[in-house]
């Protein structure tokens, strides 16, 4: 569902700078039905990839394809549902009215926009906030808010920047519980995160990313296996990337 073949993305540092590598010769794919957890420290590679994917930005070496279509082609972008780590909405719309937006851009039906507002409100626990203004929300209901409005258009693919930060237990474990039902409907998840306990939770593979480098990519099983816990998997391949071997 989301193949990723040799990127790189480098960056120019400043005006008179060099460039920065961000992402080097990453190859990753992600399969239909399974949630996929991509970990790492901040400034891992985790956001560039996200944005290449949703072809914020391009790469400067390699490809990458959403359902087998181009990141670039509006085709991709169709089947993807995204959510940004700090999503910024119409502060003076009301939830159902941003929901309804979000419908109209993708080209559902009223009826449809109505049934899918009902039923997401009800499942991110935000029926009864319906009718307030989205600027009266706290950080963990406008993260609710933001995972509802990405599977507006009921995507097959769906991508979470750091979908658990700033969420109370609450909605840590809405969440959780969302991306379990995406699951089981064979919908593909996708998601970044440095919180290990999350992807030990909920995914079925996981890669961890540091410096730009993939450096572990296996089932979360098997990575458990191979450490008596995945913060100590993720703790070493940090060492391993960082100069002097240190964290």
């Amino acid at each position: 569902m989301i193949r990723i073949v040799d990127v790189s993305k480098e960056y120019k540092a400043g005006l008179w700078g060099g460039r920065v590598r961000a992402v080097t010769g990453l190859d990753l794919h992600v399969r239909e039905g399974e949630i996929f957890g991509f970990l790492g420290p901040n400034g891992a590679g985790k956001s560039t990839t996200i944005k290449i994917l949703m072809n914020f930005i391009r790469p400067t070496k390699g490809s990458a394809t959403i359902c087998g279509v181009p990141v670039g082609e509006a085709e991709a972008r169709a089947q993807v549902g995204f959510l940004p780590e700090n999503p910024c909405f119409y502060s003076d719309l009301t939830a159902e009215e941003l929901l309804f937006f979000g419908g109209r851009t993708s080209g559902m039906a009223t009826a449809l926009i109505r049934q899918r507002c009902a039923e997401l409100l009800g499942q991110m626990e935000l029926r009864g906030v319906n009718r307030r203004r989205v600027k009266t929300f706290s950080k963990g209901m406008l993260q609710r808010l933001g995972l509802a409005y990405s599977l507006m258009h009921d995507p097959r693919v769906v991508i979470l920047d750091e979908p658990m930060s700033g969420l109370d237990p609450l909605g840590r474990k809405l969440v959780g519980d969302l991306m379990l039902a995406l699951k089981a409907e064979g919908k593909t998840v996708f998601f970044s995160s440095h919180i290990l306990n999350d992807v030990e939770k909920f995914c079925d593979r996981a890669g961890i990313i540091v410096g730009g480098v993939l450096q572990r990519l296996d089932t979360v099983s098997a990575l458990l296996a191979d450490a008596s816990s995945l913060e100590e998997v993720f703790l070493r391949e940090v060492a391993k990337a960082s100069p002097g071997g240190g964290v």
